[in-house]
């Protein structure tokens, strides 16, 4: 038997847009075509694209979606290409994969796993398929076979797993189809992006090939896709328990192709393989979040980036983050790409980012000049402003400028002090007394937050431009922000790490990534500013050293552990005495059950890590609760 020629490709998609869905799809199927490619693996619900949500629901979106199949169905001569979209059958929408075969369909492989965990909620939308069980439907007044099925085409044997259906162990689907003879096991996914999932996925991967001695394909979505989750766009190819192929993650393309070529007949010897990138969390937050916020900005059809830079972490990472996307996106891209696909640049803009001060045209081979290309590009995708109050210290205002000027965003500086005077004034004269820090702290450091959220807003409303609010998950997780002020924001970049994360990362960014303006930003201890100089205020003094707050918040959110249970598994790891833990411990918890309706109203954040704070993607907590008095109790009467 020849060679076949295997693939598969992963598509940056958008929910319910048709028709771009579908020229990334037909643009995947070109290209195999270009390269020969005999079997293409295309990702899960790539018709619609994965994050339709209660639009799946509906009785349109799934025939609008089969409506797209039948076009896409007459390109796929001389070739056998997978395709993910959604199906109603009488009353129930299934999640497909169909088969198409030199521009027939063969039938659809319906999912018969469904995520229904932490970000996921497959279930309220799709109905589960029964292994084993195969039907009939009628298309068009012709019938096809749905369901459960192994197709013989191009004399091997195909069989699928949809994503979920991959993780369950001994009842996958491919354990049942290797008693079928089944030769290649296609795997279209829409598998989020998370910190280690990777290596995850290689070993369910290798699980099957080394099992029942098959080929394997498996393809991911690409980028983000709907707001919250972004894709990283693995394609991973084995047989026979080794790694044959496997491309780059988190393309700024909206189509990447991986493939190789193997008999899966006649071959005895396992081909050559190849070791699969090794997962590195501080690498992986830096593409993650990048392709992320290059997919959020121009998906929304926004303008660039509007940022309060204070000279803290937090705002220091979205800064330094936004310069990745323009460095990463434009090293692959090229410049003039780059600017096209971001979508809001006229070709007159273009044409003069293009042209330096000579007037020749910037060298196609950027890698080597990119702080030059920078120069040009990042005042049109990011502005800073550094909002000074009374309780503002130089030191941050120089940290603040320093780094927007080593990233060439715009950099402003205004003060905020006439308006918390204003505000506190009619405060007072309501009230018939003045504001004190004694009596009013909260009030008093909440009004500067405020104060500067409405000025912020104007700009980039002014801009068209998405306004970034800074949080991270450790102070969402206790409440320490304020609602309207530091919290406003059209997208939280950071919102799903933890502050200890934050803080180690910013150093990796300075001396392995180049950004050398944060030295300032890293030589500072986390303040929020908002008391006089004198009280000399710190976050950790606020709340607790951030390494504890992360340690109590992974088993108290992350395992669902009651503050008794916290303490016990935290003691022996000697963060610090017990006592002190056990207040700490007391603490997070009266923190977190409080400030739920914080939560609620956070800007959207990306799905970062193996859990999240997110009360409308991962963690749902109700707003009015009886806040753990009893559990904290057990913790200190114990």
């Amino acid at each position: 038997m020849a060679l076949l020629h295997i693939a598969g490709a992963a598509l940056n998609q958008t929910p319910l847009d048709w028709e771009g869905n579908l020229k990334n799809i037909l643009t995947a199927i070109q290209e195999a075509k270009k390269r020969s490619i005999d079997i293409l693996c295309l990702p899960e619900l790539c018709i619609t694209g994965y994050g339709c949500e209660d639009w799946f629901l509906s009785e349109y979106v799934p025939e609008k979606a089969l409506a797209q199949l039948i076009r896409i169905v007459p390109h796929c001569q001389n070739m056998v290409v997978a395709v993910g979209l959604p199906m109603r059958v009488g009353q129930d929408t299934y999640n497909c994969a169909c088969l198409i075969a030199d521009g027939e369909i063969l039938g659809f492989s319906a999912k018969q796993f469904l995520a229904n965990e932490g970000v996921h909620y497959e279930p309220r939308w799709f109905k589960a398929w029964q292994p084993n069980r195969i039907e009939r439907i009628v298309i068009d007044k012709k019938n096809f076979l749905f369901g459960d099925l192994v197709y013989l085409v191009r004399n091997i044997k195909i069989g699928f797993e949809i994503c979920e259906d991959a993780w369950h162990k001994a009842q996958r689907p491919a354990f049942r189809h290797a008693k079928k003879g089944v030769d290649l096991i296609l795997n279209p996914s829409a598998s989020h992006f998370a910190f280690g999932k990777s290596t995850l996925r290689q070993a369910v991967i290798l699980e099957a090939t080394q099992s029942i001695s098959c080929a394997y394909i498996y393809a991911n979505l690409l980028g983000n896709e709907a707001g919250r989750m972004i894709y990283d766009g693995e394609i991973l190819i084995a047989y026979k328990n080794t790694f044959l192929q496997a491309n780059s993650r988190f393309s700024f393309q909206d189509v990447n192709i991986a493939s190789v070529q193997i008999d899966l007949k006649t071959t005895k010897e396992i081909p050559t393989g190849i070791t699969c990138v090794q997962e590195n969390k501080n690498i992986d937050f830096a593409q993650a979040v990048a392709l992320g916020l290059f997919d959020y900005v121009r998906k929304s059809r926004s303008k660039g980036f509007v940022l309060s830079l204070s000279g803290g972490a937090d705002s220091a990472t979205c800064a330094v983050l936004v310069a990745e996307m323009a460095k990463r996106g434009i090293t692959e891209l090229g410049l003039e790409n780059f600017l096209k696909k971001i979508g809001y640049f006229s070709p007159q803009e273009i044409q003069q980012i293009l042209e330096d001060n000579n007037g020749e045209i910037l060298k196609k081979n950027i890698n080597n000049d990119i702080n030059e290309v920078l120069k040009k590009v990042m005042p049109r995708l990011l502005t800073c402003v550094y909002q000074s109050s009374d309780n503002s210290s130089f030191q941050t205002l120089q940290a603040a400028r320093t780094l927007a000027n080593s990233i060439h965003a715009v950099f402003f500086v205004w003060s905020i002090a006439d308006e918390v005077i204003s505000y506190s004034k009619k405060i007072e004269y309501v009230i018939g007394r003045q504001l004190t820090w004694e009596l009013h702290d909260i009030a008093l450091q909440n009004i500067q937050a405020r104060a500067r959220s409405p000025i912020i807003w104007m700009l980039a409303n002014v801009k068209n431009a998405l306004l970034i609010t800074t949080s991270n998950r450790s102070e969402g997780s206790v409440g320490y922000a304020t609602m309207d002020g530091d919290t406003s924001g059209s997208i939280a970049p950071i919102a799903g790490v933890d502050k200890h994360f934050i803080r180690q990362w910013l150093k990796f960014a300075q001396n392995e990534l180049g950004y050398y303006g944060l030295k300032a930003v890293n030589q500072l201890v986390p303040t929020a500013e908002l008391r006089p100089k004198e009280n000399a205020q710190t976050d950790e003094k606020d709340l607790m050293p951030y390494e504890v707050l992360q340690a109590i918040e992974y088993e108290a959110i992350r395992n669902h552990a009651s503050p008794k249970q916290v303490f016990e598994k935290l003691k022996t790891q000697n963060l610090e005495n017990e006592t002190l833990l056990k207040q700490h411990i007391v603490k997070f918890f009266q923190l977190w059950a409080r400030n739920q309706w914080k939560r609620e109203r956070l800007a959207p954040s990306f799905h970062l890590d193996d859990y999240s704070i997110d009360s409308r993607s991962w963690c749902r907590f109700p707003i009015l609760s009886g806040a753990f008095q009893q559990e904290i109790q057990e913790l200190i009467d114990g």
